[in-house]
């Protein structure tokens, strides 16, 4: 059996990333695509040939030839074209965020029980091995327990002021791009949420360009301190590192896992000890895809379910919240 694929829109990423995923994965085949540009939709059939255009989202969606849908929008778009896909009958995969605030995730998770169909944020690190290496070492106790936990996921995109990330009316900042990131992985890893929070912000016409939080989170063994690093004004940068009383987990690539670096976890522990785990080649769109697909046609369970990332678009209002500008 085969999911047959549709995207809204002709973003960048969907062109560069998950597009090709989708025409990748097993048991997934990218049909169409909603644009109304037969030059954008032009670059995607050189890797997905026969794929057919529908000039609106509208009509992508009343197609009944596509089961599920991609969507890779603005920000402030996704949950009205998420609800809209849904009422249409398809299963539902949107980018992160999924939503601007935590409550309106009860909108999405009532259509998804009602429509009896999958829809999920697409939140590709929790299908990755690194991150599955690294939640099961935590909790087999491999590093004690957990202490402290610091994450960082930086890039320079002032050079792009139209660029959504950096506009307030299509739902950008930093935060809402990548504080997904470093905030989530903690919460998939760890199983930890958070007890208190404090951010210092600092914002460029109205969206934030850096942040810088610290607190305490709450997992199975006790809490741990908490720190993390967004920005879209720094150079690059990725890492996140779980630090025990008996151990340290370092994982390099941690988020764009085969762009940014190699994708490595680093277990070190008493007496000089280390492992080295390295993940090359590995594709975790086309993983996200494949995961999705066997939950739809399998009934396999999905492994970031929406109440996953309403916990962390929480975490997210909490960082605003407490903002302290800078």
């Amino acid at each position: 059996m085969t999911l047959r694929w549709g995207i809204l829109g002709a973003a960048k990423f969907a062109l560069h990333h998950m597009g090709p995923a989708i025409h990748a994965a097993k048991g997934a085949e990218l049909v169409a695509l909603a644009t109304a540009s037969p030059d954008k939709a032009a670059e995607f059939a050189t890797f997905a040939p026969g794929l057919q255009r529908h000039d609106s989202y509208d009509a992508l969606l009343a197609d009944p030839g596509i089961d599920a849908v991609y969507i890779p929008l603005p920000n402030h778009l996704h949950l009205e074209w998420s609800l809209r896909a849904i009422a249409a009958g398809k299963h539902v995969l949107t980018e992160k965020p999924m939503t601007m605030a935590a409550a309106e995730f009860d909108q999405l998770i009532a259509a998804r029980d009602a429509s009896r169909r999958l829809v999920a944020e697409a939140y590709m690190i929790v299908h990755h091995p690194q991150w599955q290496k690294a939640r099961d070492l935590i909790a087999d106790g491999a590093i004690g327990r957990i202490e402290h936990v610091d994450t960082a996921f930086c890039y320079d995109n002032r050079a792009e002021p139209s660029n959504i990330r950096n506009r307030a009316e299509t739902g950008g900042g930093g935060i809402r791009d990548i504080g997904v990131y470093t905030y989530g992985s903690v919460r998939f890893a760890a199983q930890a949420e958070p007890v208190a929070l404090e951010a210092r912000i600092r914002r460029e016409n109205g969206v934030d360009t850096f942040a810088q939080v610290a607190g305490e989170m709450e997992g199975p063994d006790g809490s741990f301190t908490y720190s993390a690093i967004t920005s879209m004004r720094l150079f690059p940068r990725q890492e996140v590192v779980f630090q025990g009383t008996r151990g340290l987990i370092r994982l390099t690539a941690p988020f764009n896992a085969g762009l940014f670096g190699e994708a490595q976890l680093e277990l070190h522990r008493g007496g000089g000890q280390s492992e080295l785990f390295r993940y090359s080649g590995v594709n975790q769109y086309v993983l996200q895809v494949e995961a999705f697909g066997r939950a739809v046609l399998q009934g396999t369970a999905y492994g970031c379910p929406l109440e996953f990332s309403k916990g962390t678009q929480a975490m997210i209002d909490r960082v605003f919240e407490a903002e302290r500008a800078i």
